[in-house]
């Protein structure tokens, strides 16, 4: 095969083959990269009356290509097969790794990796390294690690349906406390005497945004008119969250300190927080309902076959984590 492939497709292709080498085992249900179908094949048309000179016959119409599916082979290396199949294996194995090659060349960057990786698996045959323990070892290792991922893929993660996450939410809903939220603008300044010859501008009638854009030592401050957004109670350092939330709105603070320096505040807004939508929380919810089932299996699983643990203070900080994880 011609190597015709730019630069920067190799190097990028050296950087990620590495991993893929290392992990290529791990694999769920193949997912079909082949492009899509041409238009089916046309039916044969009826027959009609002999052609006249004066008409052409119709040109024959070509057969439509079928349809690539898992095993479709796409390249031989020697005696071995690289089918569509594998194509997808590598692509999820990738993963986001695969999004630095512009996508018209993601499948011929796949094909590239999974020829250069059957050529050093052959070479590494022939050194009799697949006769190795540390090989052994590895097969053993990545052969759990694919079925842990069938697993969960096909026993756990399918447990977890749109009602279910919609049950979830409705618990949500139900449990929620609505809690106040203050809209507040503020100047800092690094002394109290600064701060009182801000209180006595405000006092006389200087709009508050204008003197924080001109006194605030705040720099967003000094572009947002001291604009400090909707925050809620332990967003804030207490002594300025206190003086803020004894404010109504509209009104100004006395200069109050804190480890920064000198605050004068104003809240524009008050409301009360409500549940995020469902839309909004879908997929937090989703996947929050997946590690639930996945901690659940895990802990059935755990109780079913014995583990050993000679090492006290081992298990002892992996039983920690385990319950920490619950």
């Amino acid at each position: 095969m011609t190597n015709t492939a730019p630069k920067g497709f190799r190097s990028t292709l050296k950087a990620l083959v590495g991993g893929l080498l290392v992990t290529t085992a791990v694999a769920l249900s193949p997912v079909a990269l082949a492009q899509d179908a041409t238009t089916p094949a046309t039916e044969a048309p009826a027959e009609a009356a002999p052609a006249t000179p004066a008409e052409a016959a119709p040109a024959a119409q070509p057969a439509a290509p079928a349809v690539p599916t898992a095993n479709t082979v796409i390249a031989t290396v020697g005696d071995k097969q690289i089918t569509e199949g594998d194509l997808a294996l590598a692509a999820e194995d990738i993963g986001q790794q695969l999004q630095q090659v512009p996508p018209e060349q993601q499948r011929a960057f796949l094909l590239s990796v999974l020829i250069d990786m059957k050529v050093m698996a052959a070479a590494a045959r022939e050194s009799a390294l697949d006769q190795t323990d540390e090989f052994r070892a590895r097969s053993t290792f990545l052969e759990d690690k694919a079925l842990r991922r069938m697993f969960f893929a096909e026993k756990i993660a399918t447990a977890v349906t749109p009602e279910s996450v919609r049950a979830v939410y409705d618990e949500y809903v139900a449990s929620f406390a609505p809690a106040q939220e203050i809209h507040a603008r503020h100047i800092l300044v690094a002394t109290e005497d600064e701060a009182k010859a801000v209180k006595v501008a405000l006092d006389g009638g200087k709009p508050f945004e204008v003197e924080a854009m001109e006194k605030t030592t705040d720099p967003s401050g000094k572009n947002n008119g001291g604009d400090l957004g909707f925050f809620g109670k332990g967003q804030m350092v207490p002594e300025f969250e206190a003086a803020a939330f004894m404010l109504e709105i509209g009104q100004v603070s006395e200069p109050v300190q804190s480890q920064f320096g000198w605050h004068i505040i104003k809240v524009d807004e008050k409301r009360e927080t409500a549940p995020q939508s469902f839309e909004e929380m879908q997929g937090q919810l989703g996947q929050t309902a997946i590690y639930d089932a996945y901690d659940a299996a895990v802990a059935e699983y755990r109780a079913k076959y014995a583990v050993d643990i000679p090492d006290a203070a081992l298990a002892a900080q992996v039983n920690a984590q385990s319950d920490g994880g619950q």
